[in-house]
């Protein structure tokens, strides 16, 4: 059955109330997933476009908890999911990478979604708490429910998501494994990559789960890049004469455990379904010195000092050495534009690396560190880089300088990044976000705040939705606002403030783009009688369901006067055909 006439059911049935109605809609709406397609990006050098050839930056943090057993992003028992992602927006986050695990998106693929534990929303005449959330049977949204719907709210609030393969199997841990699929011989693999059915989870699940994900959001632009598996890792050890089969690796072998190879496979499969989604490529945690001929068989030396040693070390998923003897090929120049690496770095705080035993300074940290682990593939425009995660604790220490000084590098080098992390319950980096999810840590903030795309002189931050500015208290601004009115006359803060001309998109039939209604019209009046009626209310369902041929007067149909034209109109005239208001809140007559 159509969606919208499942809701057109509900309405004709009688005397529906109108909570029904609304619990009612965030299911069509995020099924409907309407989008314009105008906001996929690709690569040229290392630097990331939009469709018209306009330089973009993405400037975001990480939402982590759907990839942990709640299954569901974490603050959202306490947070309002609007009041929460506007707030980020406001903030000038203009992405979120969102962690999930294999045995999630395997639940949502087979139609036997996982429940969301400790999530209770509520739809009901005595109680509401994130509302949307709520079912037509009156509880709270199974798993893939609840993603639907945020990526609906993200979309409203100009936010673009990345999604993060965290672990195989469900975990709050599950970053700790090494590998995207079961093996016999890693540490906890019949804890962090078997499912609660105790499903194995192999490299075939992990690549037919994201690919079926691509799939479903192949025509909607919200969901923009794809993290293949996070923070890939494990060591070589000092005994055998082999690479463990529990070390992540990077070389030119078929090996179940050569990350590079699993990664070209996935990517381009991904790809055959979207090939508008960036692929965000991480790195392993050690690579061989093959300038010395040693390889991936080559046993570790006890004691070594970092001069001695056979290996390079890395943060986990941080070492992209490889890409320089072994770059990811799809194939096709077309597929390799959508290539991003995405290394890892972190401070002191989380682990006392070598490069941090002096007084280091940026030049140290390259010369030590960062060049010839992850920061060449900018520098030398092999292809884009996103450092998918950085962030710690204030500690007006090493660890602080460290944040500032990688801060200040990304920004100078126009390096995509995304915080790590929204949530305050981090163990060992804390949080943007206090233990309500509504308050921010003004002192993080502040630090972070200064690596976000934003205007040079009005500090604007700039989305990446060329047609919903970013956030909704004037703070943010839409490409096309940017591009039109911002780029030439002061710039931003990538290529050093250089002001730019730009390319805007113009998209009449973007329903996210109403005109202003003319002077006879009524408002609400999408049928042309000069009145509102159930009819009406169809048309819009109708449009709002992305029924083919179904086309409206925008300007009317924009009832709460928002810029935009969806399930919240519906509400609205719900309300008004049932007597609940009296005129619609866009009504300034």
């Amino acid at each position: 059955m159509k969606l919208y006439k499942k809701i057109l059911g509900l309405m004709m049935a009688g005397l529906m109330t109108a909570s029904a109605f609304s619990a009612s809609v965030p299911n069509m709406n995020a099924e409907a997933a309407g989008a314009s397609g105008d906001d996929w990006l690709h690569a040229e050098g290392s630097k990331l476009y939009d469709k018209n050839g306009n330089q973009v930056w993405l400037t975001g943090a990480n939402w982590f908890g759907f990839n942990c057993t709640e299954n569901f992003p974490h603050g959202l028992w306490s947070a309002d999911a609007d009041e929460l992602l506007s707030s980020v927006a406001d903030h000038g986050i203009n992405c979120i990478r969102i962690p999930v695990s294999t045995e999630l998106l395997m639940s949502w693929m087979n139609g036997t979604p996982l429940e969301c534990v400790g999530f209770n929303a509520a739809n009901s005449p005595d109680y509401s708490f994130n509302p949307d959330f709520v079912d037509t049977d009156g509880e709270t949204m199974d798993s893939w429910g609840v993603f639907k719907v945020l990526l609906q709210k993200m979309k409203r609030y100009g936010i673009k998501c990345i999604v993060d393969v965290h672990s195989p199997a469900s975990h709050n841990s599950g970053h700790n494994y090494n590998l995207w699929y079961h093996e016999p011989a890693a540490a906890d693999a019949d804890n962090m990559a078997i499912t609660a059915d105790g499903t194995k989870v192999t490299t075939e699940m992990w690549i037919e789960s994201l690919v079926w994900l691509a799939d479903q959001y192949k025509n909607d632009d919200t969901l923009i890049a794809y993290d293949l598996k996070n923070e890939p890792h494990g060591k070589r050890g000092y005994s055998g004469s082999s690479c463990p089969e529990d070390m992540a690796k990077w070389d030119g072998s078929t090996d179940e455990n050569n990350w590079a190879y699993a990664a070209t496979v996935c990517g381009k499969s991904i790809l055959e379904v979207n090939p508008n989604a960036l692929i965000l490529i991480e790195g392993v945690e050690q690579y061989p010195k093959t300038e010395n001929g040693n390889t991936y068989d080559t046993p570790d030396l006890w004691n070594a000092p970092a001069s001695q040693s056979p290996w390079h070390g890395g943060w986990w998923g941080g070492n992209l050495r490889g890409v320089r003897d072994y770059p990811v090929d799809f194939g096709s120049a077309s597929m390799n534009s959508q290539i991003v690496y995405s290394p890892h770095d972190y401070g002191p705080s989380v682990y006392a690396q070598t490069w941090f035993d002096k007084d280091f300074t940026t030049q140290t940290l390259l010369d030590d560190y960062w060049y010839d682990t992850w920061a060449y593939v900018n520098a030398e425009d092999i292809a884009p880089l996103l450092i998918g995660e950085w962030g710690g604790h204030m500690d007006d220490g090493k660890n602080q300088k460290w944040m500032e000084l990688l801060r200040d590098y990304m920004v100078e080098n126009h390096i995509n990044h995304t915080f790590w992390c929204l949530n305050p319950n981090s163990g060992d980096t804390g949080g943007l976000l206090d233990s309500s999810f509504k308050v921010w840590d003004d002192n993080k903030y502040s630090l972070f705040e200064k690596s976000l795309w934003q205007t040079s002189d009005s500090g604007k931050y700039i989305g990446l939705d060329h047609q919903i500015p970013l956030g909704e208290n004037g703070t943010g601004l839409s490409l096309n606002e940017f591009y039109s009115s911002y780029s030439s006359t002061e710039g931003s803060n990538i290529n050093g403030g250089t002001k730019t001309s730009g390319t805007v998109t113009d998209d009449p039939d973007d329903p996210t783009n109403p005109t202003t209604p003319s002077g006879n019209s009524v408002l609400g009046d999408v049928t042309g009688d000069k009145k509102v009626t159930v009819a009406d209310l169809v048309k819009v369902t109708k449009y709002v369901a992305n029924v083919k041929g179904n086309s409206i007067d925008k300007a009317s149909a924009d009832v709460n006067a928002d810029g935009r034209v969806n399930v919240f109109d519906m509400v609205l005239y719900k309300e008004y055909l049932s007597g609940t208001i009296s005129k619609f809140p866009g009504d300034k007559g």
